[in-house]
């Protein structure tokens, strides 16, 4: 699939190497199709990491995608340039009159504190108000999937006893929604994370089904049902070492960090780390483009806002 960045953004060289096509502004301009615009909204510190590991994602399908890269401007990112971002991402201001067929907004390492404390949050929920007018469908990962649940429909995290550190076993609940087709009945996915969103909060939205979950790391995928709001509580995206790198930084730093569960051989640091969740991410990124934004946005896509209210209504 081809996918559209900016010209000369460090993820196309590495995805090349990985045999992934992707494709340049220039050259995108000569094709005379109607691509999908999405909007990644990457909250993450190491920005270039997630948009190499969100943009392999989305690149198994033929569909062609026009990605835009958003960071926040209420919020000074630490770990990545000034030229990066000046060069390769946009900020609300500056997009905030277009329309997105897809949006995608990721985790960040700041699920201790209440979401009011984040210095960005004001400038997050005006994003995600501005979405419901200007975006067909949202995917949330995450703290992301967690900021989305409270935002939208009030349901708020809750403190784990321990930190969820590991790749886990989940359980699909309902095997009729799009978004899980061509997905295994028990599938894996990576979770690192100190908060959870209890599960009968979920089940009592009766706006919200929930399509996974695991009995240890809790509710694994949920959906609004007009499929506009997808919540994904894990990290099917993530890289073989992602895992590893946490772990060896936060043992570095003398935190009290247990061995990521279900992740290496034996349990044993010293193996090679084994990937179960690739498959799933890709059905996951896929089947949320092809069935919950390409079939059902408008080619038009300035009347997004128009069918989302009537649809709406129709409801």
């Amino acid at each position: 699939m081809p996918i559209t960045v900016v010209k000369d953004l460090p993820a196309i060289a590495r995805l090349a190497d990985e045999n992934i096509f992707v494709m340049d502004t220039v050259r995108a301009e000569s094709q005379d199709i109607r691509p999908l615009q999405i909007l990644i909204v990457n909250l993450m510190p190491t920005k270039e990491i997630t948009e190499t590991q969100i943009l392999r994602a989305l690149s198994n399908t033929p569909l062609q995608l026009d990605i835009t890269l958003l960071h926040m401007v209420t919020h000074k990112a630490a770990h990545t340039s000034e030229y990066h971002l000046s060069s390769f991402y946009r900020t609300f201001d500056e997009i905030k009159e277009q329309y997105f067929d897809g949006m995608i907004i990721t985790g960040a390492p700041i699920e201790l504190m209440s979401f009011e404390e984040v210095n960005y949050w004001q400038e997050l929920t005006q994003i995600m108000d501005w979405s419901e007018d200007h975006v067909y469908s949202t995917l949330y990962i995450c703290w992301g999937a967690q900021a989305g649940l409270y935002y939208h429909f009030g349901i708020n995290k809750e403190l784990l006893p321990s930190k969820l550190f590991g790749v886990f076993e989940n359980e699909v609940l309902n095997t009729q929604p799009m978004l899980l087709r061509g997905m295994d009945e028990v599938f894996y996915m990576p979770h690192s994370r100190h908060t959870t969103v209890p599960i009968d909060k979920i089940k009592a939205n009766k706006q919200l089904e929930i399509l996974a979950a695991s009995e240890k790391a809790g509710a694994a995928i949920v959906r609004s049902l007009d499929n506009k709001h997808i919540f994904v509580f894990g990290h099917s995206e993530y890289d073989r070492d992602t895992l590893q790198r946490e772990y060896e930084r936060d043992r570095g730093l003398g935190l009290d960090i247990a061995v990521p569960e279900n992740y290496y051989p034996d349990d044993d640091p010293k193996k090679a780390p084994i990937v179960r969740w690739r498959s799933t991410g890709t059905l996951l990124f896929t089947n949320w483009l092809n069935y919950y934004v390409y079939q059902e946005t408008p080619y038009i896509i300035e009347q997004i806002k128009k069918m989302k209210r009537q649809r709406l209504h129709r409801e």
